[in-house]
């Protein structure tokens, strides 16, 4: 079989010549559009088809990010042509950008299944012991924990309480009352 040629190569594109003939709604759609003219006929697209070049989702993103009106005025390009489609990213992802990648990574990889351990039944009394004075401490922490937490709760209410008129306090027969 025959390899595929990947071509790979850098630019800076200039688009506010091209988004400033155009509607201010229509601004970024026409930089989109001007992107891919422009790596179609830099990188040698067969009749120069706009359908062969596929921006990333990402740098896509991130050209619509300031609004449909406000594109940036030029951008800075990573084209990579495999066979007859050619794939555009950043040059330098920000590191925003990196985040969310890395984020769309482990929410969309599959579950892992691990294998529960296999429980040995012959342990020294003296293992166990250390095991359950360990659980024991554990508990403890979080006896206390629980009762630092309702404590802040508490005084939380105390104080959301004190910053309710009397009105408010008041329950709906008394308003009608207060009414009359």
């Amino acid at each position: 079989m025959a390899e595929t040629k990947t071509l790979e190569r850098e630019y800076v594109i200039p688009l506010r010549r091209h988004w400033l003939n155009v509607q201010q709604y229509n601004r970024t759609s026409k930089a989109v559009k001007a992107i891919k003219q422009f790596i179609a006929k830099h990188m040698k697209v067969a009749d120069r088809d706009i359908d062969k070049v596929k921006l990333n989702v990402y740098f896509n993103n991130e050209l619509w990010f300031r609004g449909r009106a406000n594109p940036p005025a030029k951008v800075k390009v990573k084209a990579r042509k495999e066979g007859d489609v050619v794939h555009v990213t950043f040059v330098e992802t920000p590191q925003h950008v990196k985040f969310l990648q890395i984020k769309h990574a482990r929410r969309h990889q599959k579950a892992e299944k691990k294998a529960p351990a296999p429980e040995t039944k012959t342990e020294t009394p003296s293992v166990s012991e250390t095991k359950t004075e360990e659980a024991k401490v554990e508990e403890k922490e979080k006896e206390k924990a629980v009762a630092e937490q309702s404590l802040q709760e508490s005084d939380n209410s105390a104080k959301a309480q004190k910053h309710i008129t009397k009105f408010q306090k008041a329950t709906h027969p008394q308003r009608m009352a207060l009414k009359k």
